[in-house]
């Protein structure tokens, strides 16, 4: 690889690290801030309203994979990937300086709204650009390897605000975390974004966004309507990646605390470690698909997900043991590692140059959106109501969905679209 490529890929995984941060410090401190937005209710009641915040943080997503997609098709990969860390720092900012409801009443939790969709918006055409970017910083030979750094960074990214989480923890009383504590996250994250955004001022722009003819550049929604089956199919394939990731990351915290009964720093320990792991085997999946093709990869991840996450789920709910419960996560997550260390270049390899970023990012916001950003809200919901293994039944059948679609896709790695 290029000297110049390498440093350019450093600089768009570091940036998406920060943005992620950012994005995932909402999910991670919850527990501490439901009660500060929100009328006093029982615990569940005041997660339920913070999921649901997270959710609607999700509707952006598709907006913002269309926007900045189109954005990044005719303006370039780089302004897209400034642009929607901008939007991050404003989001972050928003949370870290909001006052709470018995200040300010229903303006508390109306700000909290316009942030996470400001959050919602960036990550949507972060997604897109940086899968694209790598993807298209790649040489073909390594290109699946190098293309799971989204991931790894992304993955990093929540493992930051979970560090983040364990000092404050470890340093703050709960009595401080509830009252303040939970606000310095937020403001770290506002200033790592302005960090990012001096990065991402000094990427190369890829070689394939260059030779994109001007014509084409013009109306990528347009010219992406050929496509249209390739874009359903996608959106088929995240809704059971989406809503696994979200489940035994995001939510796994909660689920440990509120249905297992264990204490905060207990289930945030065992987060850190299973997304740690996580975190390092991306690569490992993503070299494994340069050598084996994507296709198989996916099968092997949407077989396995379906049949094994009713087993898994049930299981956690009465661990007989903290490490039996780590290794159980860590089972699922590493199945969802064949698909997670190859899901943005996938889409990559889909669609041509002009289309490629609205190609990658709006069927990926449609599909977290609906599937990702409901995932904590469903699960609590069904917890409420005492099915909670109708959650866990949602889960695999979601991701026996995403089956479908990887066998009506072609294996990308054979027919990609990626100029060689």
């Amino acid at each position: 690889m290029r000297r110049g490529a390498a440093a350019s890929i450093f600089g768009a995984t570091i940036g998406n690290l920060v943005e992620w941060f950012d994005f995932y410090v909402y999910s991670a401190f919850a527990l501490y801030f439901a009660h500060v937005f929100f009328p006093k209710g029982d615990a569940t009641a005041q997660l339920l309203n913070t999921a649901a915040v997270f959710a609607i943080g999700f509707v952006m997503r598709p907006v913002g994979g269309w926007l900045l997609g189109v954005y990044a098709d005719r303006r370039g990969r780089k302004a897209a990937l400034t642009l929607s860390v901008l939007l991050m720092c404003g989001g972050s900012g928003i949370v870290a300086l909001t006052p709470g409801f018995d200040r300010i009443g229903f303006a508390a939790p109306v700000l909290l709204v316009v942030a996470r969709l400001l959050q919602g918006l960036s990550v949507g055409g972060e997604y897109g650009a940086s899968a694209t970017y790598l993807s298209e910083m790649a040489g073909e030979r390594d290109r699946g390897f190098l293309a799971s750094f989204q991931y790894v960074t992304l993955i990093g990214g929540q493992l930051l605000a979970l560090a983040v989480l364990l000092i404050l923890q470890t340093t703050l009383t709960e009595a401080d975390l509830h009252a303040w504590g939970w606000r310095i996250p937020f403001v770290v994250g506002a200033g790592l974004a302005l960090v990012a955004l001096w990065l991402r001022r000094s990427l190369a722009e890829t070689a394939a966004f260059v030779h994109t003819a001007p014509a084409e550049r013009r109306n990528p929604f347009a010219h992406l309507a050929p496509y249209r089956r390739r874009v359903a199919l996608v959106v088929m394939l995240g809704a059971g990646g989406s809503l696994a990731f979200y489940t035994f990351t995001t939510y796994m915290q909660k689920f440990l605390v509120n249905t297992v009964g264990w204490s905060k720093p207990d289930a945030s320990l065992i987060a850190f470690a299973s997304l740690t792991v996580y975190m390092l085997v991306q690569p490992l999946f993503g070299a494994l698909s340069d050598r084996i093709g994507r296709k198989p990869q996916l099968v092997g991840y949407g077989v396995f997900g379906a049949l094994g996450a009713v087993p898994v789920l049930t299981a956690l709910q009465h661990p007989p043991s903290r490490v039996a419960a780590f290794f159980l996560i860590l089972a699922a997550l590493t199945v969802l590692s064949a698909f997670t260390a190859i899901s943005g270049l996938i889409k990559a390899e889909l669609f041509p140059a002009h289309v490629r970023v609205l190609g990658v990012g709006l069927p990926y916001g449609i599909s977290v959106s609906l599937f990702g950003g409901t995932a904590e809200y469903i699960a609590l919901a069904c917890k409420d109501a005492g099915h909670e293994a109708w959650f866990f039944r949602y889960v695999a059948a979601t991701i026996a969905v995403s089956l479908v679609a990887i066998m009506l896709l072609p294996d990308t790695k054979r027919a990609s679209l990626i100029e060689t």
